[in-house]
């Protein structure tokens, strides 16, 4: 059964760091592009970074350059989100995300599943 599981989200002080984690299950990560999105209270849902099958990273948010970064370690079929110097404004429930074809897009409309996601509150 294919499956993606997130976790690492929680409550952080701004200026923090978290690194999310997102396990696949029923497929192989380096076969496929996967993102992560995130969707804060009232707000639609938006892309935030992609992988490529390569390794690329693809800034789909202007607001993750410089902060935020995404990786894969295939051995354990995972990607990895690592975010640092967090705001407020990041806060909001984070997406793992594989895409239906080979690009990176943020259009939800292109993802092909979803985990169930993980909640990043950043609060004094």
């Amino acid at each position: 059964q294919l499956q993606l599981v997130e976790s690492g989200g929680g409550l952080v002080q701004p200026g923090g760091s978290l690194r999310l984690s997102c396990v696949a299950s029923g497929f192989n990560l380096d076969l496929y592009y996967v993102g992560w999105f995130r969707q804060a209270p009232g707000k639609a849902r938006e892309g935030v970074l992609c992988i490529t099958r390569n390794g690329g990273a693809i800034y789909l948010a202007d607001s993750a350059k410089g902060r935020f970064t995404i990786s894969k370690d295939n051995t354990k079929n995972t990607i990895y989100l690592q975010m640092n110097s967090l705001k407020p404004e990041d806060t909001a429930v984070y997406y793992c995300a594989r895409y239906r074809y080979n690009y990176c897009t943020k259009f939800m409309n292109d993802v092909a599943s979803w985990g169930q996601g993980t909640q990043v509150t950043v609060s004094a």
